[in-house]
């Protein structure tokens, strides 16, 4: 199967696409996302060692992480959609990086696995519904408080709160 460039090839005089320099593409997108990732990732770390939990525990310390994180992506939407405008990379470094590489539903997922193989289903049960509905409360709860702020701050009145 031809492709493009071999069509522009096999035509004499042809010019061949030329495909855009990494910093005009998605490089810096990947580079902010990544570089937010790690700070993120750390401060996820950092929590684990300021709060560790053994084995045997429940997982406090994911489920307060997670639910932290859905807060502040809660806030960080509001403010940068009904807010102040904000520089475009902001939203992959911070949104993407920070807040994808702080919360960890991967270990969520892990955390229940092992509640259940220890024969702690009931406990795994309740920490998977726990960790929904709070996580799903806090990114509610925060986006309504910060747009009320931001109406507030504008003189906007107050329409209908989504």
């Amino acid at each position: 199967m031809a492709t493009s460039d071999d069509t522009a090839r096999a035509r004499p005089g042809a010019v061949a696409p030329r495909r855009p320099p990494v910093l005009r593409g998605q490089g810096p997108v990947v580079a902010v996302v990544a570089a937010g990732g790690a700070l993120g990732a750390s401060a996820r770390y950092g929590a684990a060692l300021l709060w560790p939990n053994g084995p045997a525990q429940f997982p406090w310390t994911t489920l307060v992480v997670n639910v932290l994180g859905c807060a502040v992506i809660g806030v960080f939407l509001v403010a940068i959609t009904e807010g102040r405008p904000a520089h475009p990379l902001l939203r992959p470094f911070f949104g993407t990086g920070v807040l994808g590489g702080f919360t960890t539903f991967s270990t969520y997922a892990v955390d229940i696995r092992r509640l259940v193989g220890e024969g702690r289903p009931g406990v795994g049960l309740a920490y998977l519904g726990l960790t929904l509905l709070a996580a799903l409360a806090a990114v509610w709860a925060a986006a309504a408080v910060t747009r009320r702020l931001i109406r507030r701050g504008t003189g906007e009145p107050r329409g209908e709160q989504g």
